[in-house]
């Protein structure tokens, strides 16, 4: 099994890091070796391109704002098979320079997803308090 653990998020906007705090979290712990953390920050072209490795699971951790109270964590499977699997209207990424649900759309488009069973997306989000602006710092 490979799974693939992708931290996403802008460290300069407030909540918005919680994605490269999970995987500077990870990056600390011994991992499995089918297991593969990355922080790929706001690197959309970077996250698609890995996901043409075709891991049989891949975990998105990102802010996501879904109306809950702030640290409130989701888990979102998204099915990226689906012709609307994509276009999930109940979760909502932060604005930080990458939209998680685009760059899946672009990896579709590059060919990851061509075969029948490419394996589970899971989004592991928290509720942000703030994204704060690119002044105000990290964890704002």
């Amino acid at each position: 099994m490979r799974i693939l653990i992708a931290g996403i998020g802008n460290i300069f906007r407030g909540d918005d890091a919680f994605g490269v705090e999970v995987a500077s979290c990870l990056f600390k712990r011994c991992m499995p070796p089918e297991a593969r953390v990355v922080d790929f920050g706001i690197r959309g072209f970077d996250l698609a391109y890995a996901l043409l490795d075709g891991h049989d699971v891949t975990i998105l951790a990102d802010a996501t704002s879904r109306g809950g109270p702030p640290g409130t964590l989701y888990t979102i499977e998204i099915d990226a098979n689906s012709p609307n699997g994509l276009d999930e209207p109940r979760v909502d990424v932060a604005t930080h320079g990458m939209n998680p649900m685009r760059v899946l759309g672009m990896a579709k488009a590059m060919g990851a997803f061509g075969r029948d069973s490419f394996g589970r997306i899971l989004l592991v989000g928290c509720e942000p308090e703030t994204l704060g602006s690119e002044e105000e710092g990290a964890m704002g």
